[in-house]
């Protein structure tokens, strides 16, 4: 039997939730039943899969010990590495600016060297997060990048912090600005643009429309043009919606795919600009407007960062774009 004081990363959980993350080893189905017998008891009593737990509550587990996890000194994250660009830092957050090629999350090509894991290490040496000391959280990203694209990541320190992040991103409460670089010229220097999409799972792309079909998505995208040389355009973008690949798709889909983007645009083209083997896609600026209450975070409302060295917006400023970061 083991016993379990609910501290402030734990609140606010469903029971389920954390007997998976405190004894991963144990069955889903035995689990449950474990509940309904009462060999895992919430205060000494019965509750419920879907209790919401509270800090300072007891879980007690009436389980064997192979069920709960061996913990180790030697952490997968140790093995990641150290490197990593702080935008901003806090008690809370830390925004990171994510290069190119960096994985956010582990895969089944890279376990062990990903920006997560880097934050993992990184925090577990200046001793903000004692993995023995939690019993379901590890911080987490709040949001993603593909890895051929850079920008802005935002990871959570703490639980409640993850919680109200996912809220907002939800309810698109936290602002996100791109640039990219375009093959051509849109029609129009700003432009708020509508289109309808459907994500194909298997192949991992979507299919872009003029008019709804059936299944379809809408997806708005709005962009203004900062300037355009040698067949190529600098564009600054705002979603409105959040689709998949939405900017690389919606651009192709207007004649203008993002240089380097191999999935949406055109291989011979891009050969022509110099083979850029990633897309020129950059989420540069994140601004937190919140709209409602947001807990510990709301000192953030109204406040904005950006990521500074965006290598094509000074390639492409300065001449150099076809013979550089290819």
């Amino acid at each position: 039997m083991k016993s379990f004081i609910i501290a402030k990363n734990d609140a606010n959980r469903r029971l389920d939730k954390f007997i998976s993350k405190a004894a991963p080893m144990l069955p889903m189905n035995l689990m449950y039943k474990y509940i309904r017998l009462k060999r895992i008891k919430v205060n000494g009593k019965k509750g419920g899969a879907a209790l919401i737990l509270n800090e300072g509550d007891v879980v007690d587990m009436y389980i064997n010990d192979e069920f709960f996890e061996t913990r180790h000194d030697n952490y997968d994250f140790l093995k990641a590495g150290k490197s990593l660009d702080i935008i901003y830092e806090d008690e809370n957050i830390l925004l990171l600016n994510k290069k190119a090629g960096v994985l956010s999350h582990p895969d089944e090509g890279e376990y062990a060297d990903t920006l997560i894991t880097r934050v993992q290490r990184y925090l577990y040496e200046k001793g903000e997060y004692l993995p023995d000391n939690e019993n379901s959280f590890t911080p987490a990203l709040a949001n993603r990048i593909d890895r051929n694209t850079g920008g802005i990541v935002i990871a959570a320190k703490n639980a409640e912090s993850l919680r109200m992040l996912n809220e907002k991103i939800k309810n698109r409460e936290i602002d996100k600005r791109y640039l990219c670089i375009v093959i051509g010229k849109p029609e129009k220097n700003h432009d708020i643009m509508t289109a309808y999409m459907i994500k194909d799972e298997k192949k991992n792309t979507v299919k872009v429309s003029g008019t709804p079909f059936d299944g379809s998505k809408t997806m708005i995208t709005e962009y203004t043009v900062l300037g355009s040389e040698n067949g190529l355009s600098l564009v600054d973008v705002r979603l409105h919606t959040g689709r998949t690949h939405q900017i690389r798709a919606h651009f192709a889909f207007i004649g203008c795919p993002l240089l380097g983007d191999g999935k949406y645009g055109k291989n011979e083209l891009n050969k022509k600009y110099g083979g850029y083997k990633k897309q020129c896609l950059y989420s540069y600026m994140l601004g937190f407007d919140f709209k409602t209450d947001a807990g510990i975070l709301n000192y953030l409302s109204g406040r904005s960062f950006e990521a500074k060295d965006i290598w094509f917006r000074d390639a492409f400023y300065d001449g150099t774009l076809c013979g550089a970061h290819r």
